[in-house]
């Protein structure tokens, strides 16, 4: 499809619409679904000593609670959100994690997923991570953080040895990310318009020790 064929998308180019057109059904206090909450993301890694450095030592995150189940081990990772638990991370793991209602009411917690003996060698039986954007193994994209200062996080990381993907002020095909493989077939062709680019703009994205995309955000966009 090039670009100067019709969009498939129902939305204005450029234009960011709250609610979409405002079509979703009405969402009464008798639906079912309310309630719900996304709790958590799990993401399978490879080395559990490397990725815990990345997303507690550079990221801030902090244990809630591990668990070893025999084929595999757990790390569920969350942010201690006051300053009372900050102080005292013990007594915050044992009230988020210790509590199953308290585990399973808490937004934003991060599950990593280590399949033990993945951690190999690909000769001796190891395998690498399908990170969702290198083709043609497309689909998951990217975990997203919100951060008080993205070019002060950023240069931090950088620092500590991170793989910077999409650096800030840049706005390319490549960064979004769309591949020159989807652009030969016809995928996700067109230019990035001006409004999206202004936003993406202040953006950046790093690579997580298994080349998972990791976004952040700034808490005050401008």
């Amino acid at each position: 499809m090039s670009s100067s064929q019709p969009s498939p998308s129902p939305f204005e180019v450029g234009a960011f619409l709250p609610g979409g057109h405002n079509t979703d059904p009405a969402l009464p206090e008798n639906s079912p679904t309310v309630g719900y909450k996304l709790n958590h993301l799990m993401l399978r890694i490879r080395d559990p000593k490397r990725s815990l450095h990345f997303y507690i030592d550079l990221m801030g995150m902090r244990t809630v609670f591990t668990m070893n189940t025999g084929p595999w081990t757990i790390y569920y990772l969350g942010y201690p959100s006051t300053p009372e638990d900050r102080a005292d991370l013990p007594a915050w793991s044992a009230k988020v994690g210790g509590d199953n209602k308290t585990l399973t009411s808490t937004l934003g917690l991060l599950e990593l997923y280590h399949i033990h003996g993945s951690e190999k060698d690909t000769a001796e039986g190891g395998y690498e991570m399908s990170t969702g954007n290198v083709p043609p193994h497309l689909g998951f994209g990217h975990l997203g953080f919100t951060v008080p200062d993205v070019p002060s996080a950023l240069e931090r990381l950088r620092n500590a040895g991170v793989k910077v993907i999409k650096d800030l002020g840049v706005t390319t095909r490549e960064s979004i990310p769309l591949s020159k493989w989807e652009e030969e077939r016809g995928v996700g062709v067109g230019e990035i318009h001006p409004t999206y680019k202004a936003v993406f703009d202040q953006i950046a994205f790093v690579a997580d020790p298994d080349g998972y995309t990791v976004e952040l955000v700034p808490q005050s966009m401008s």
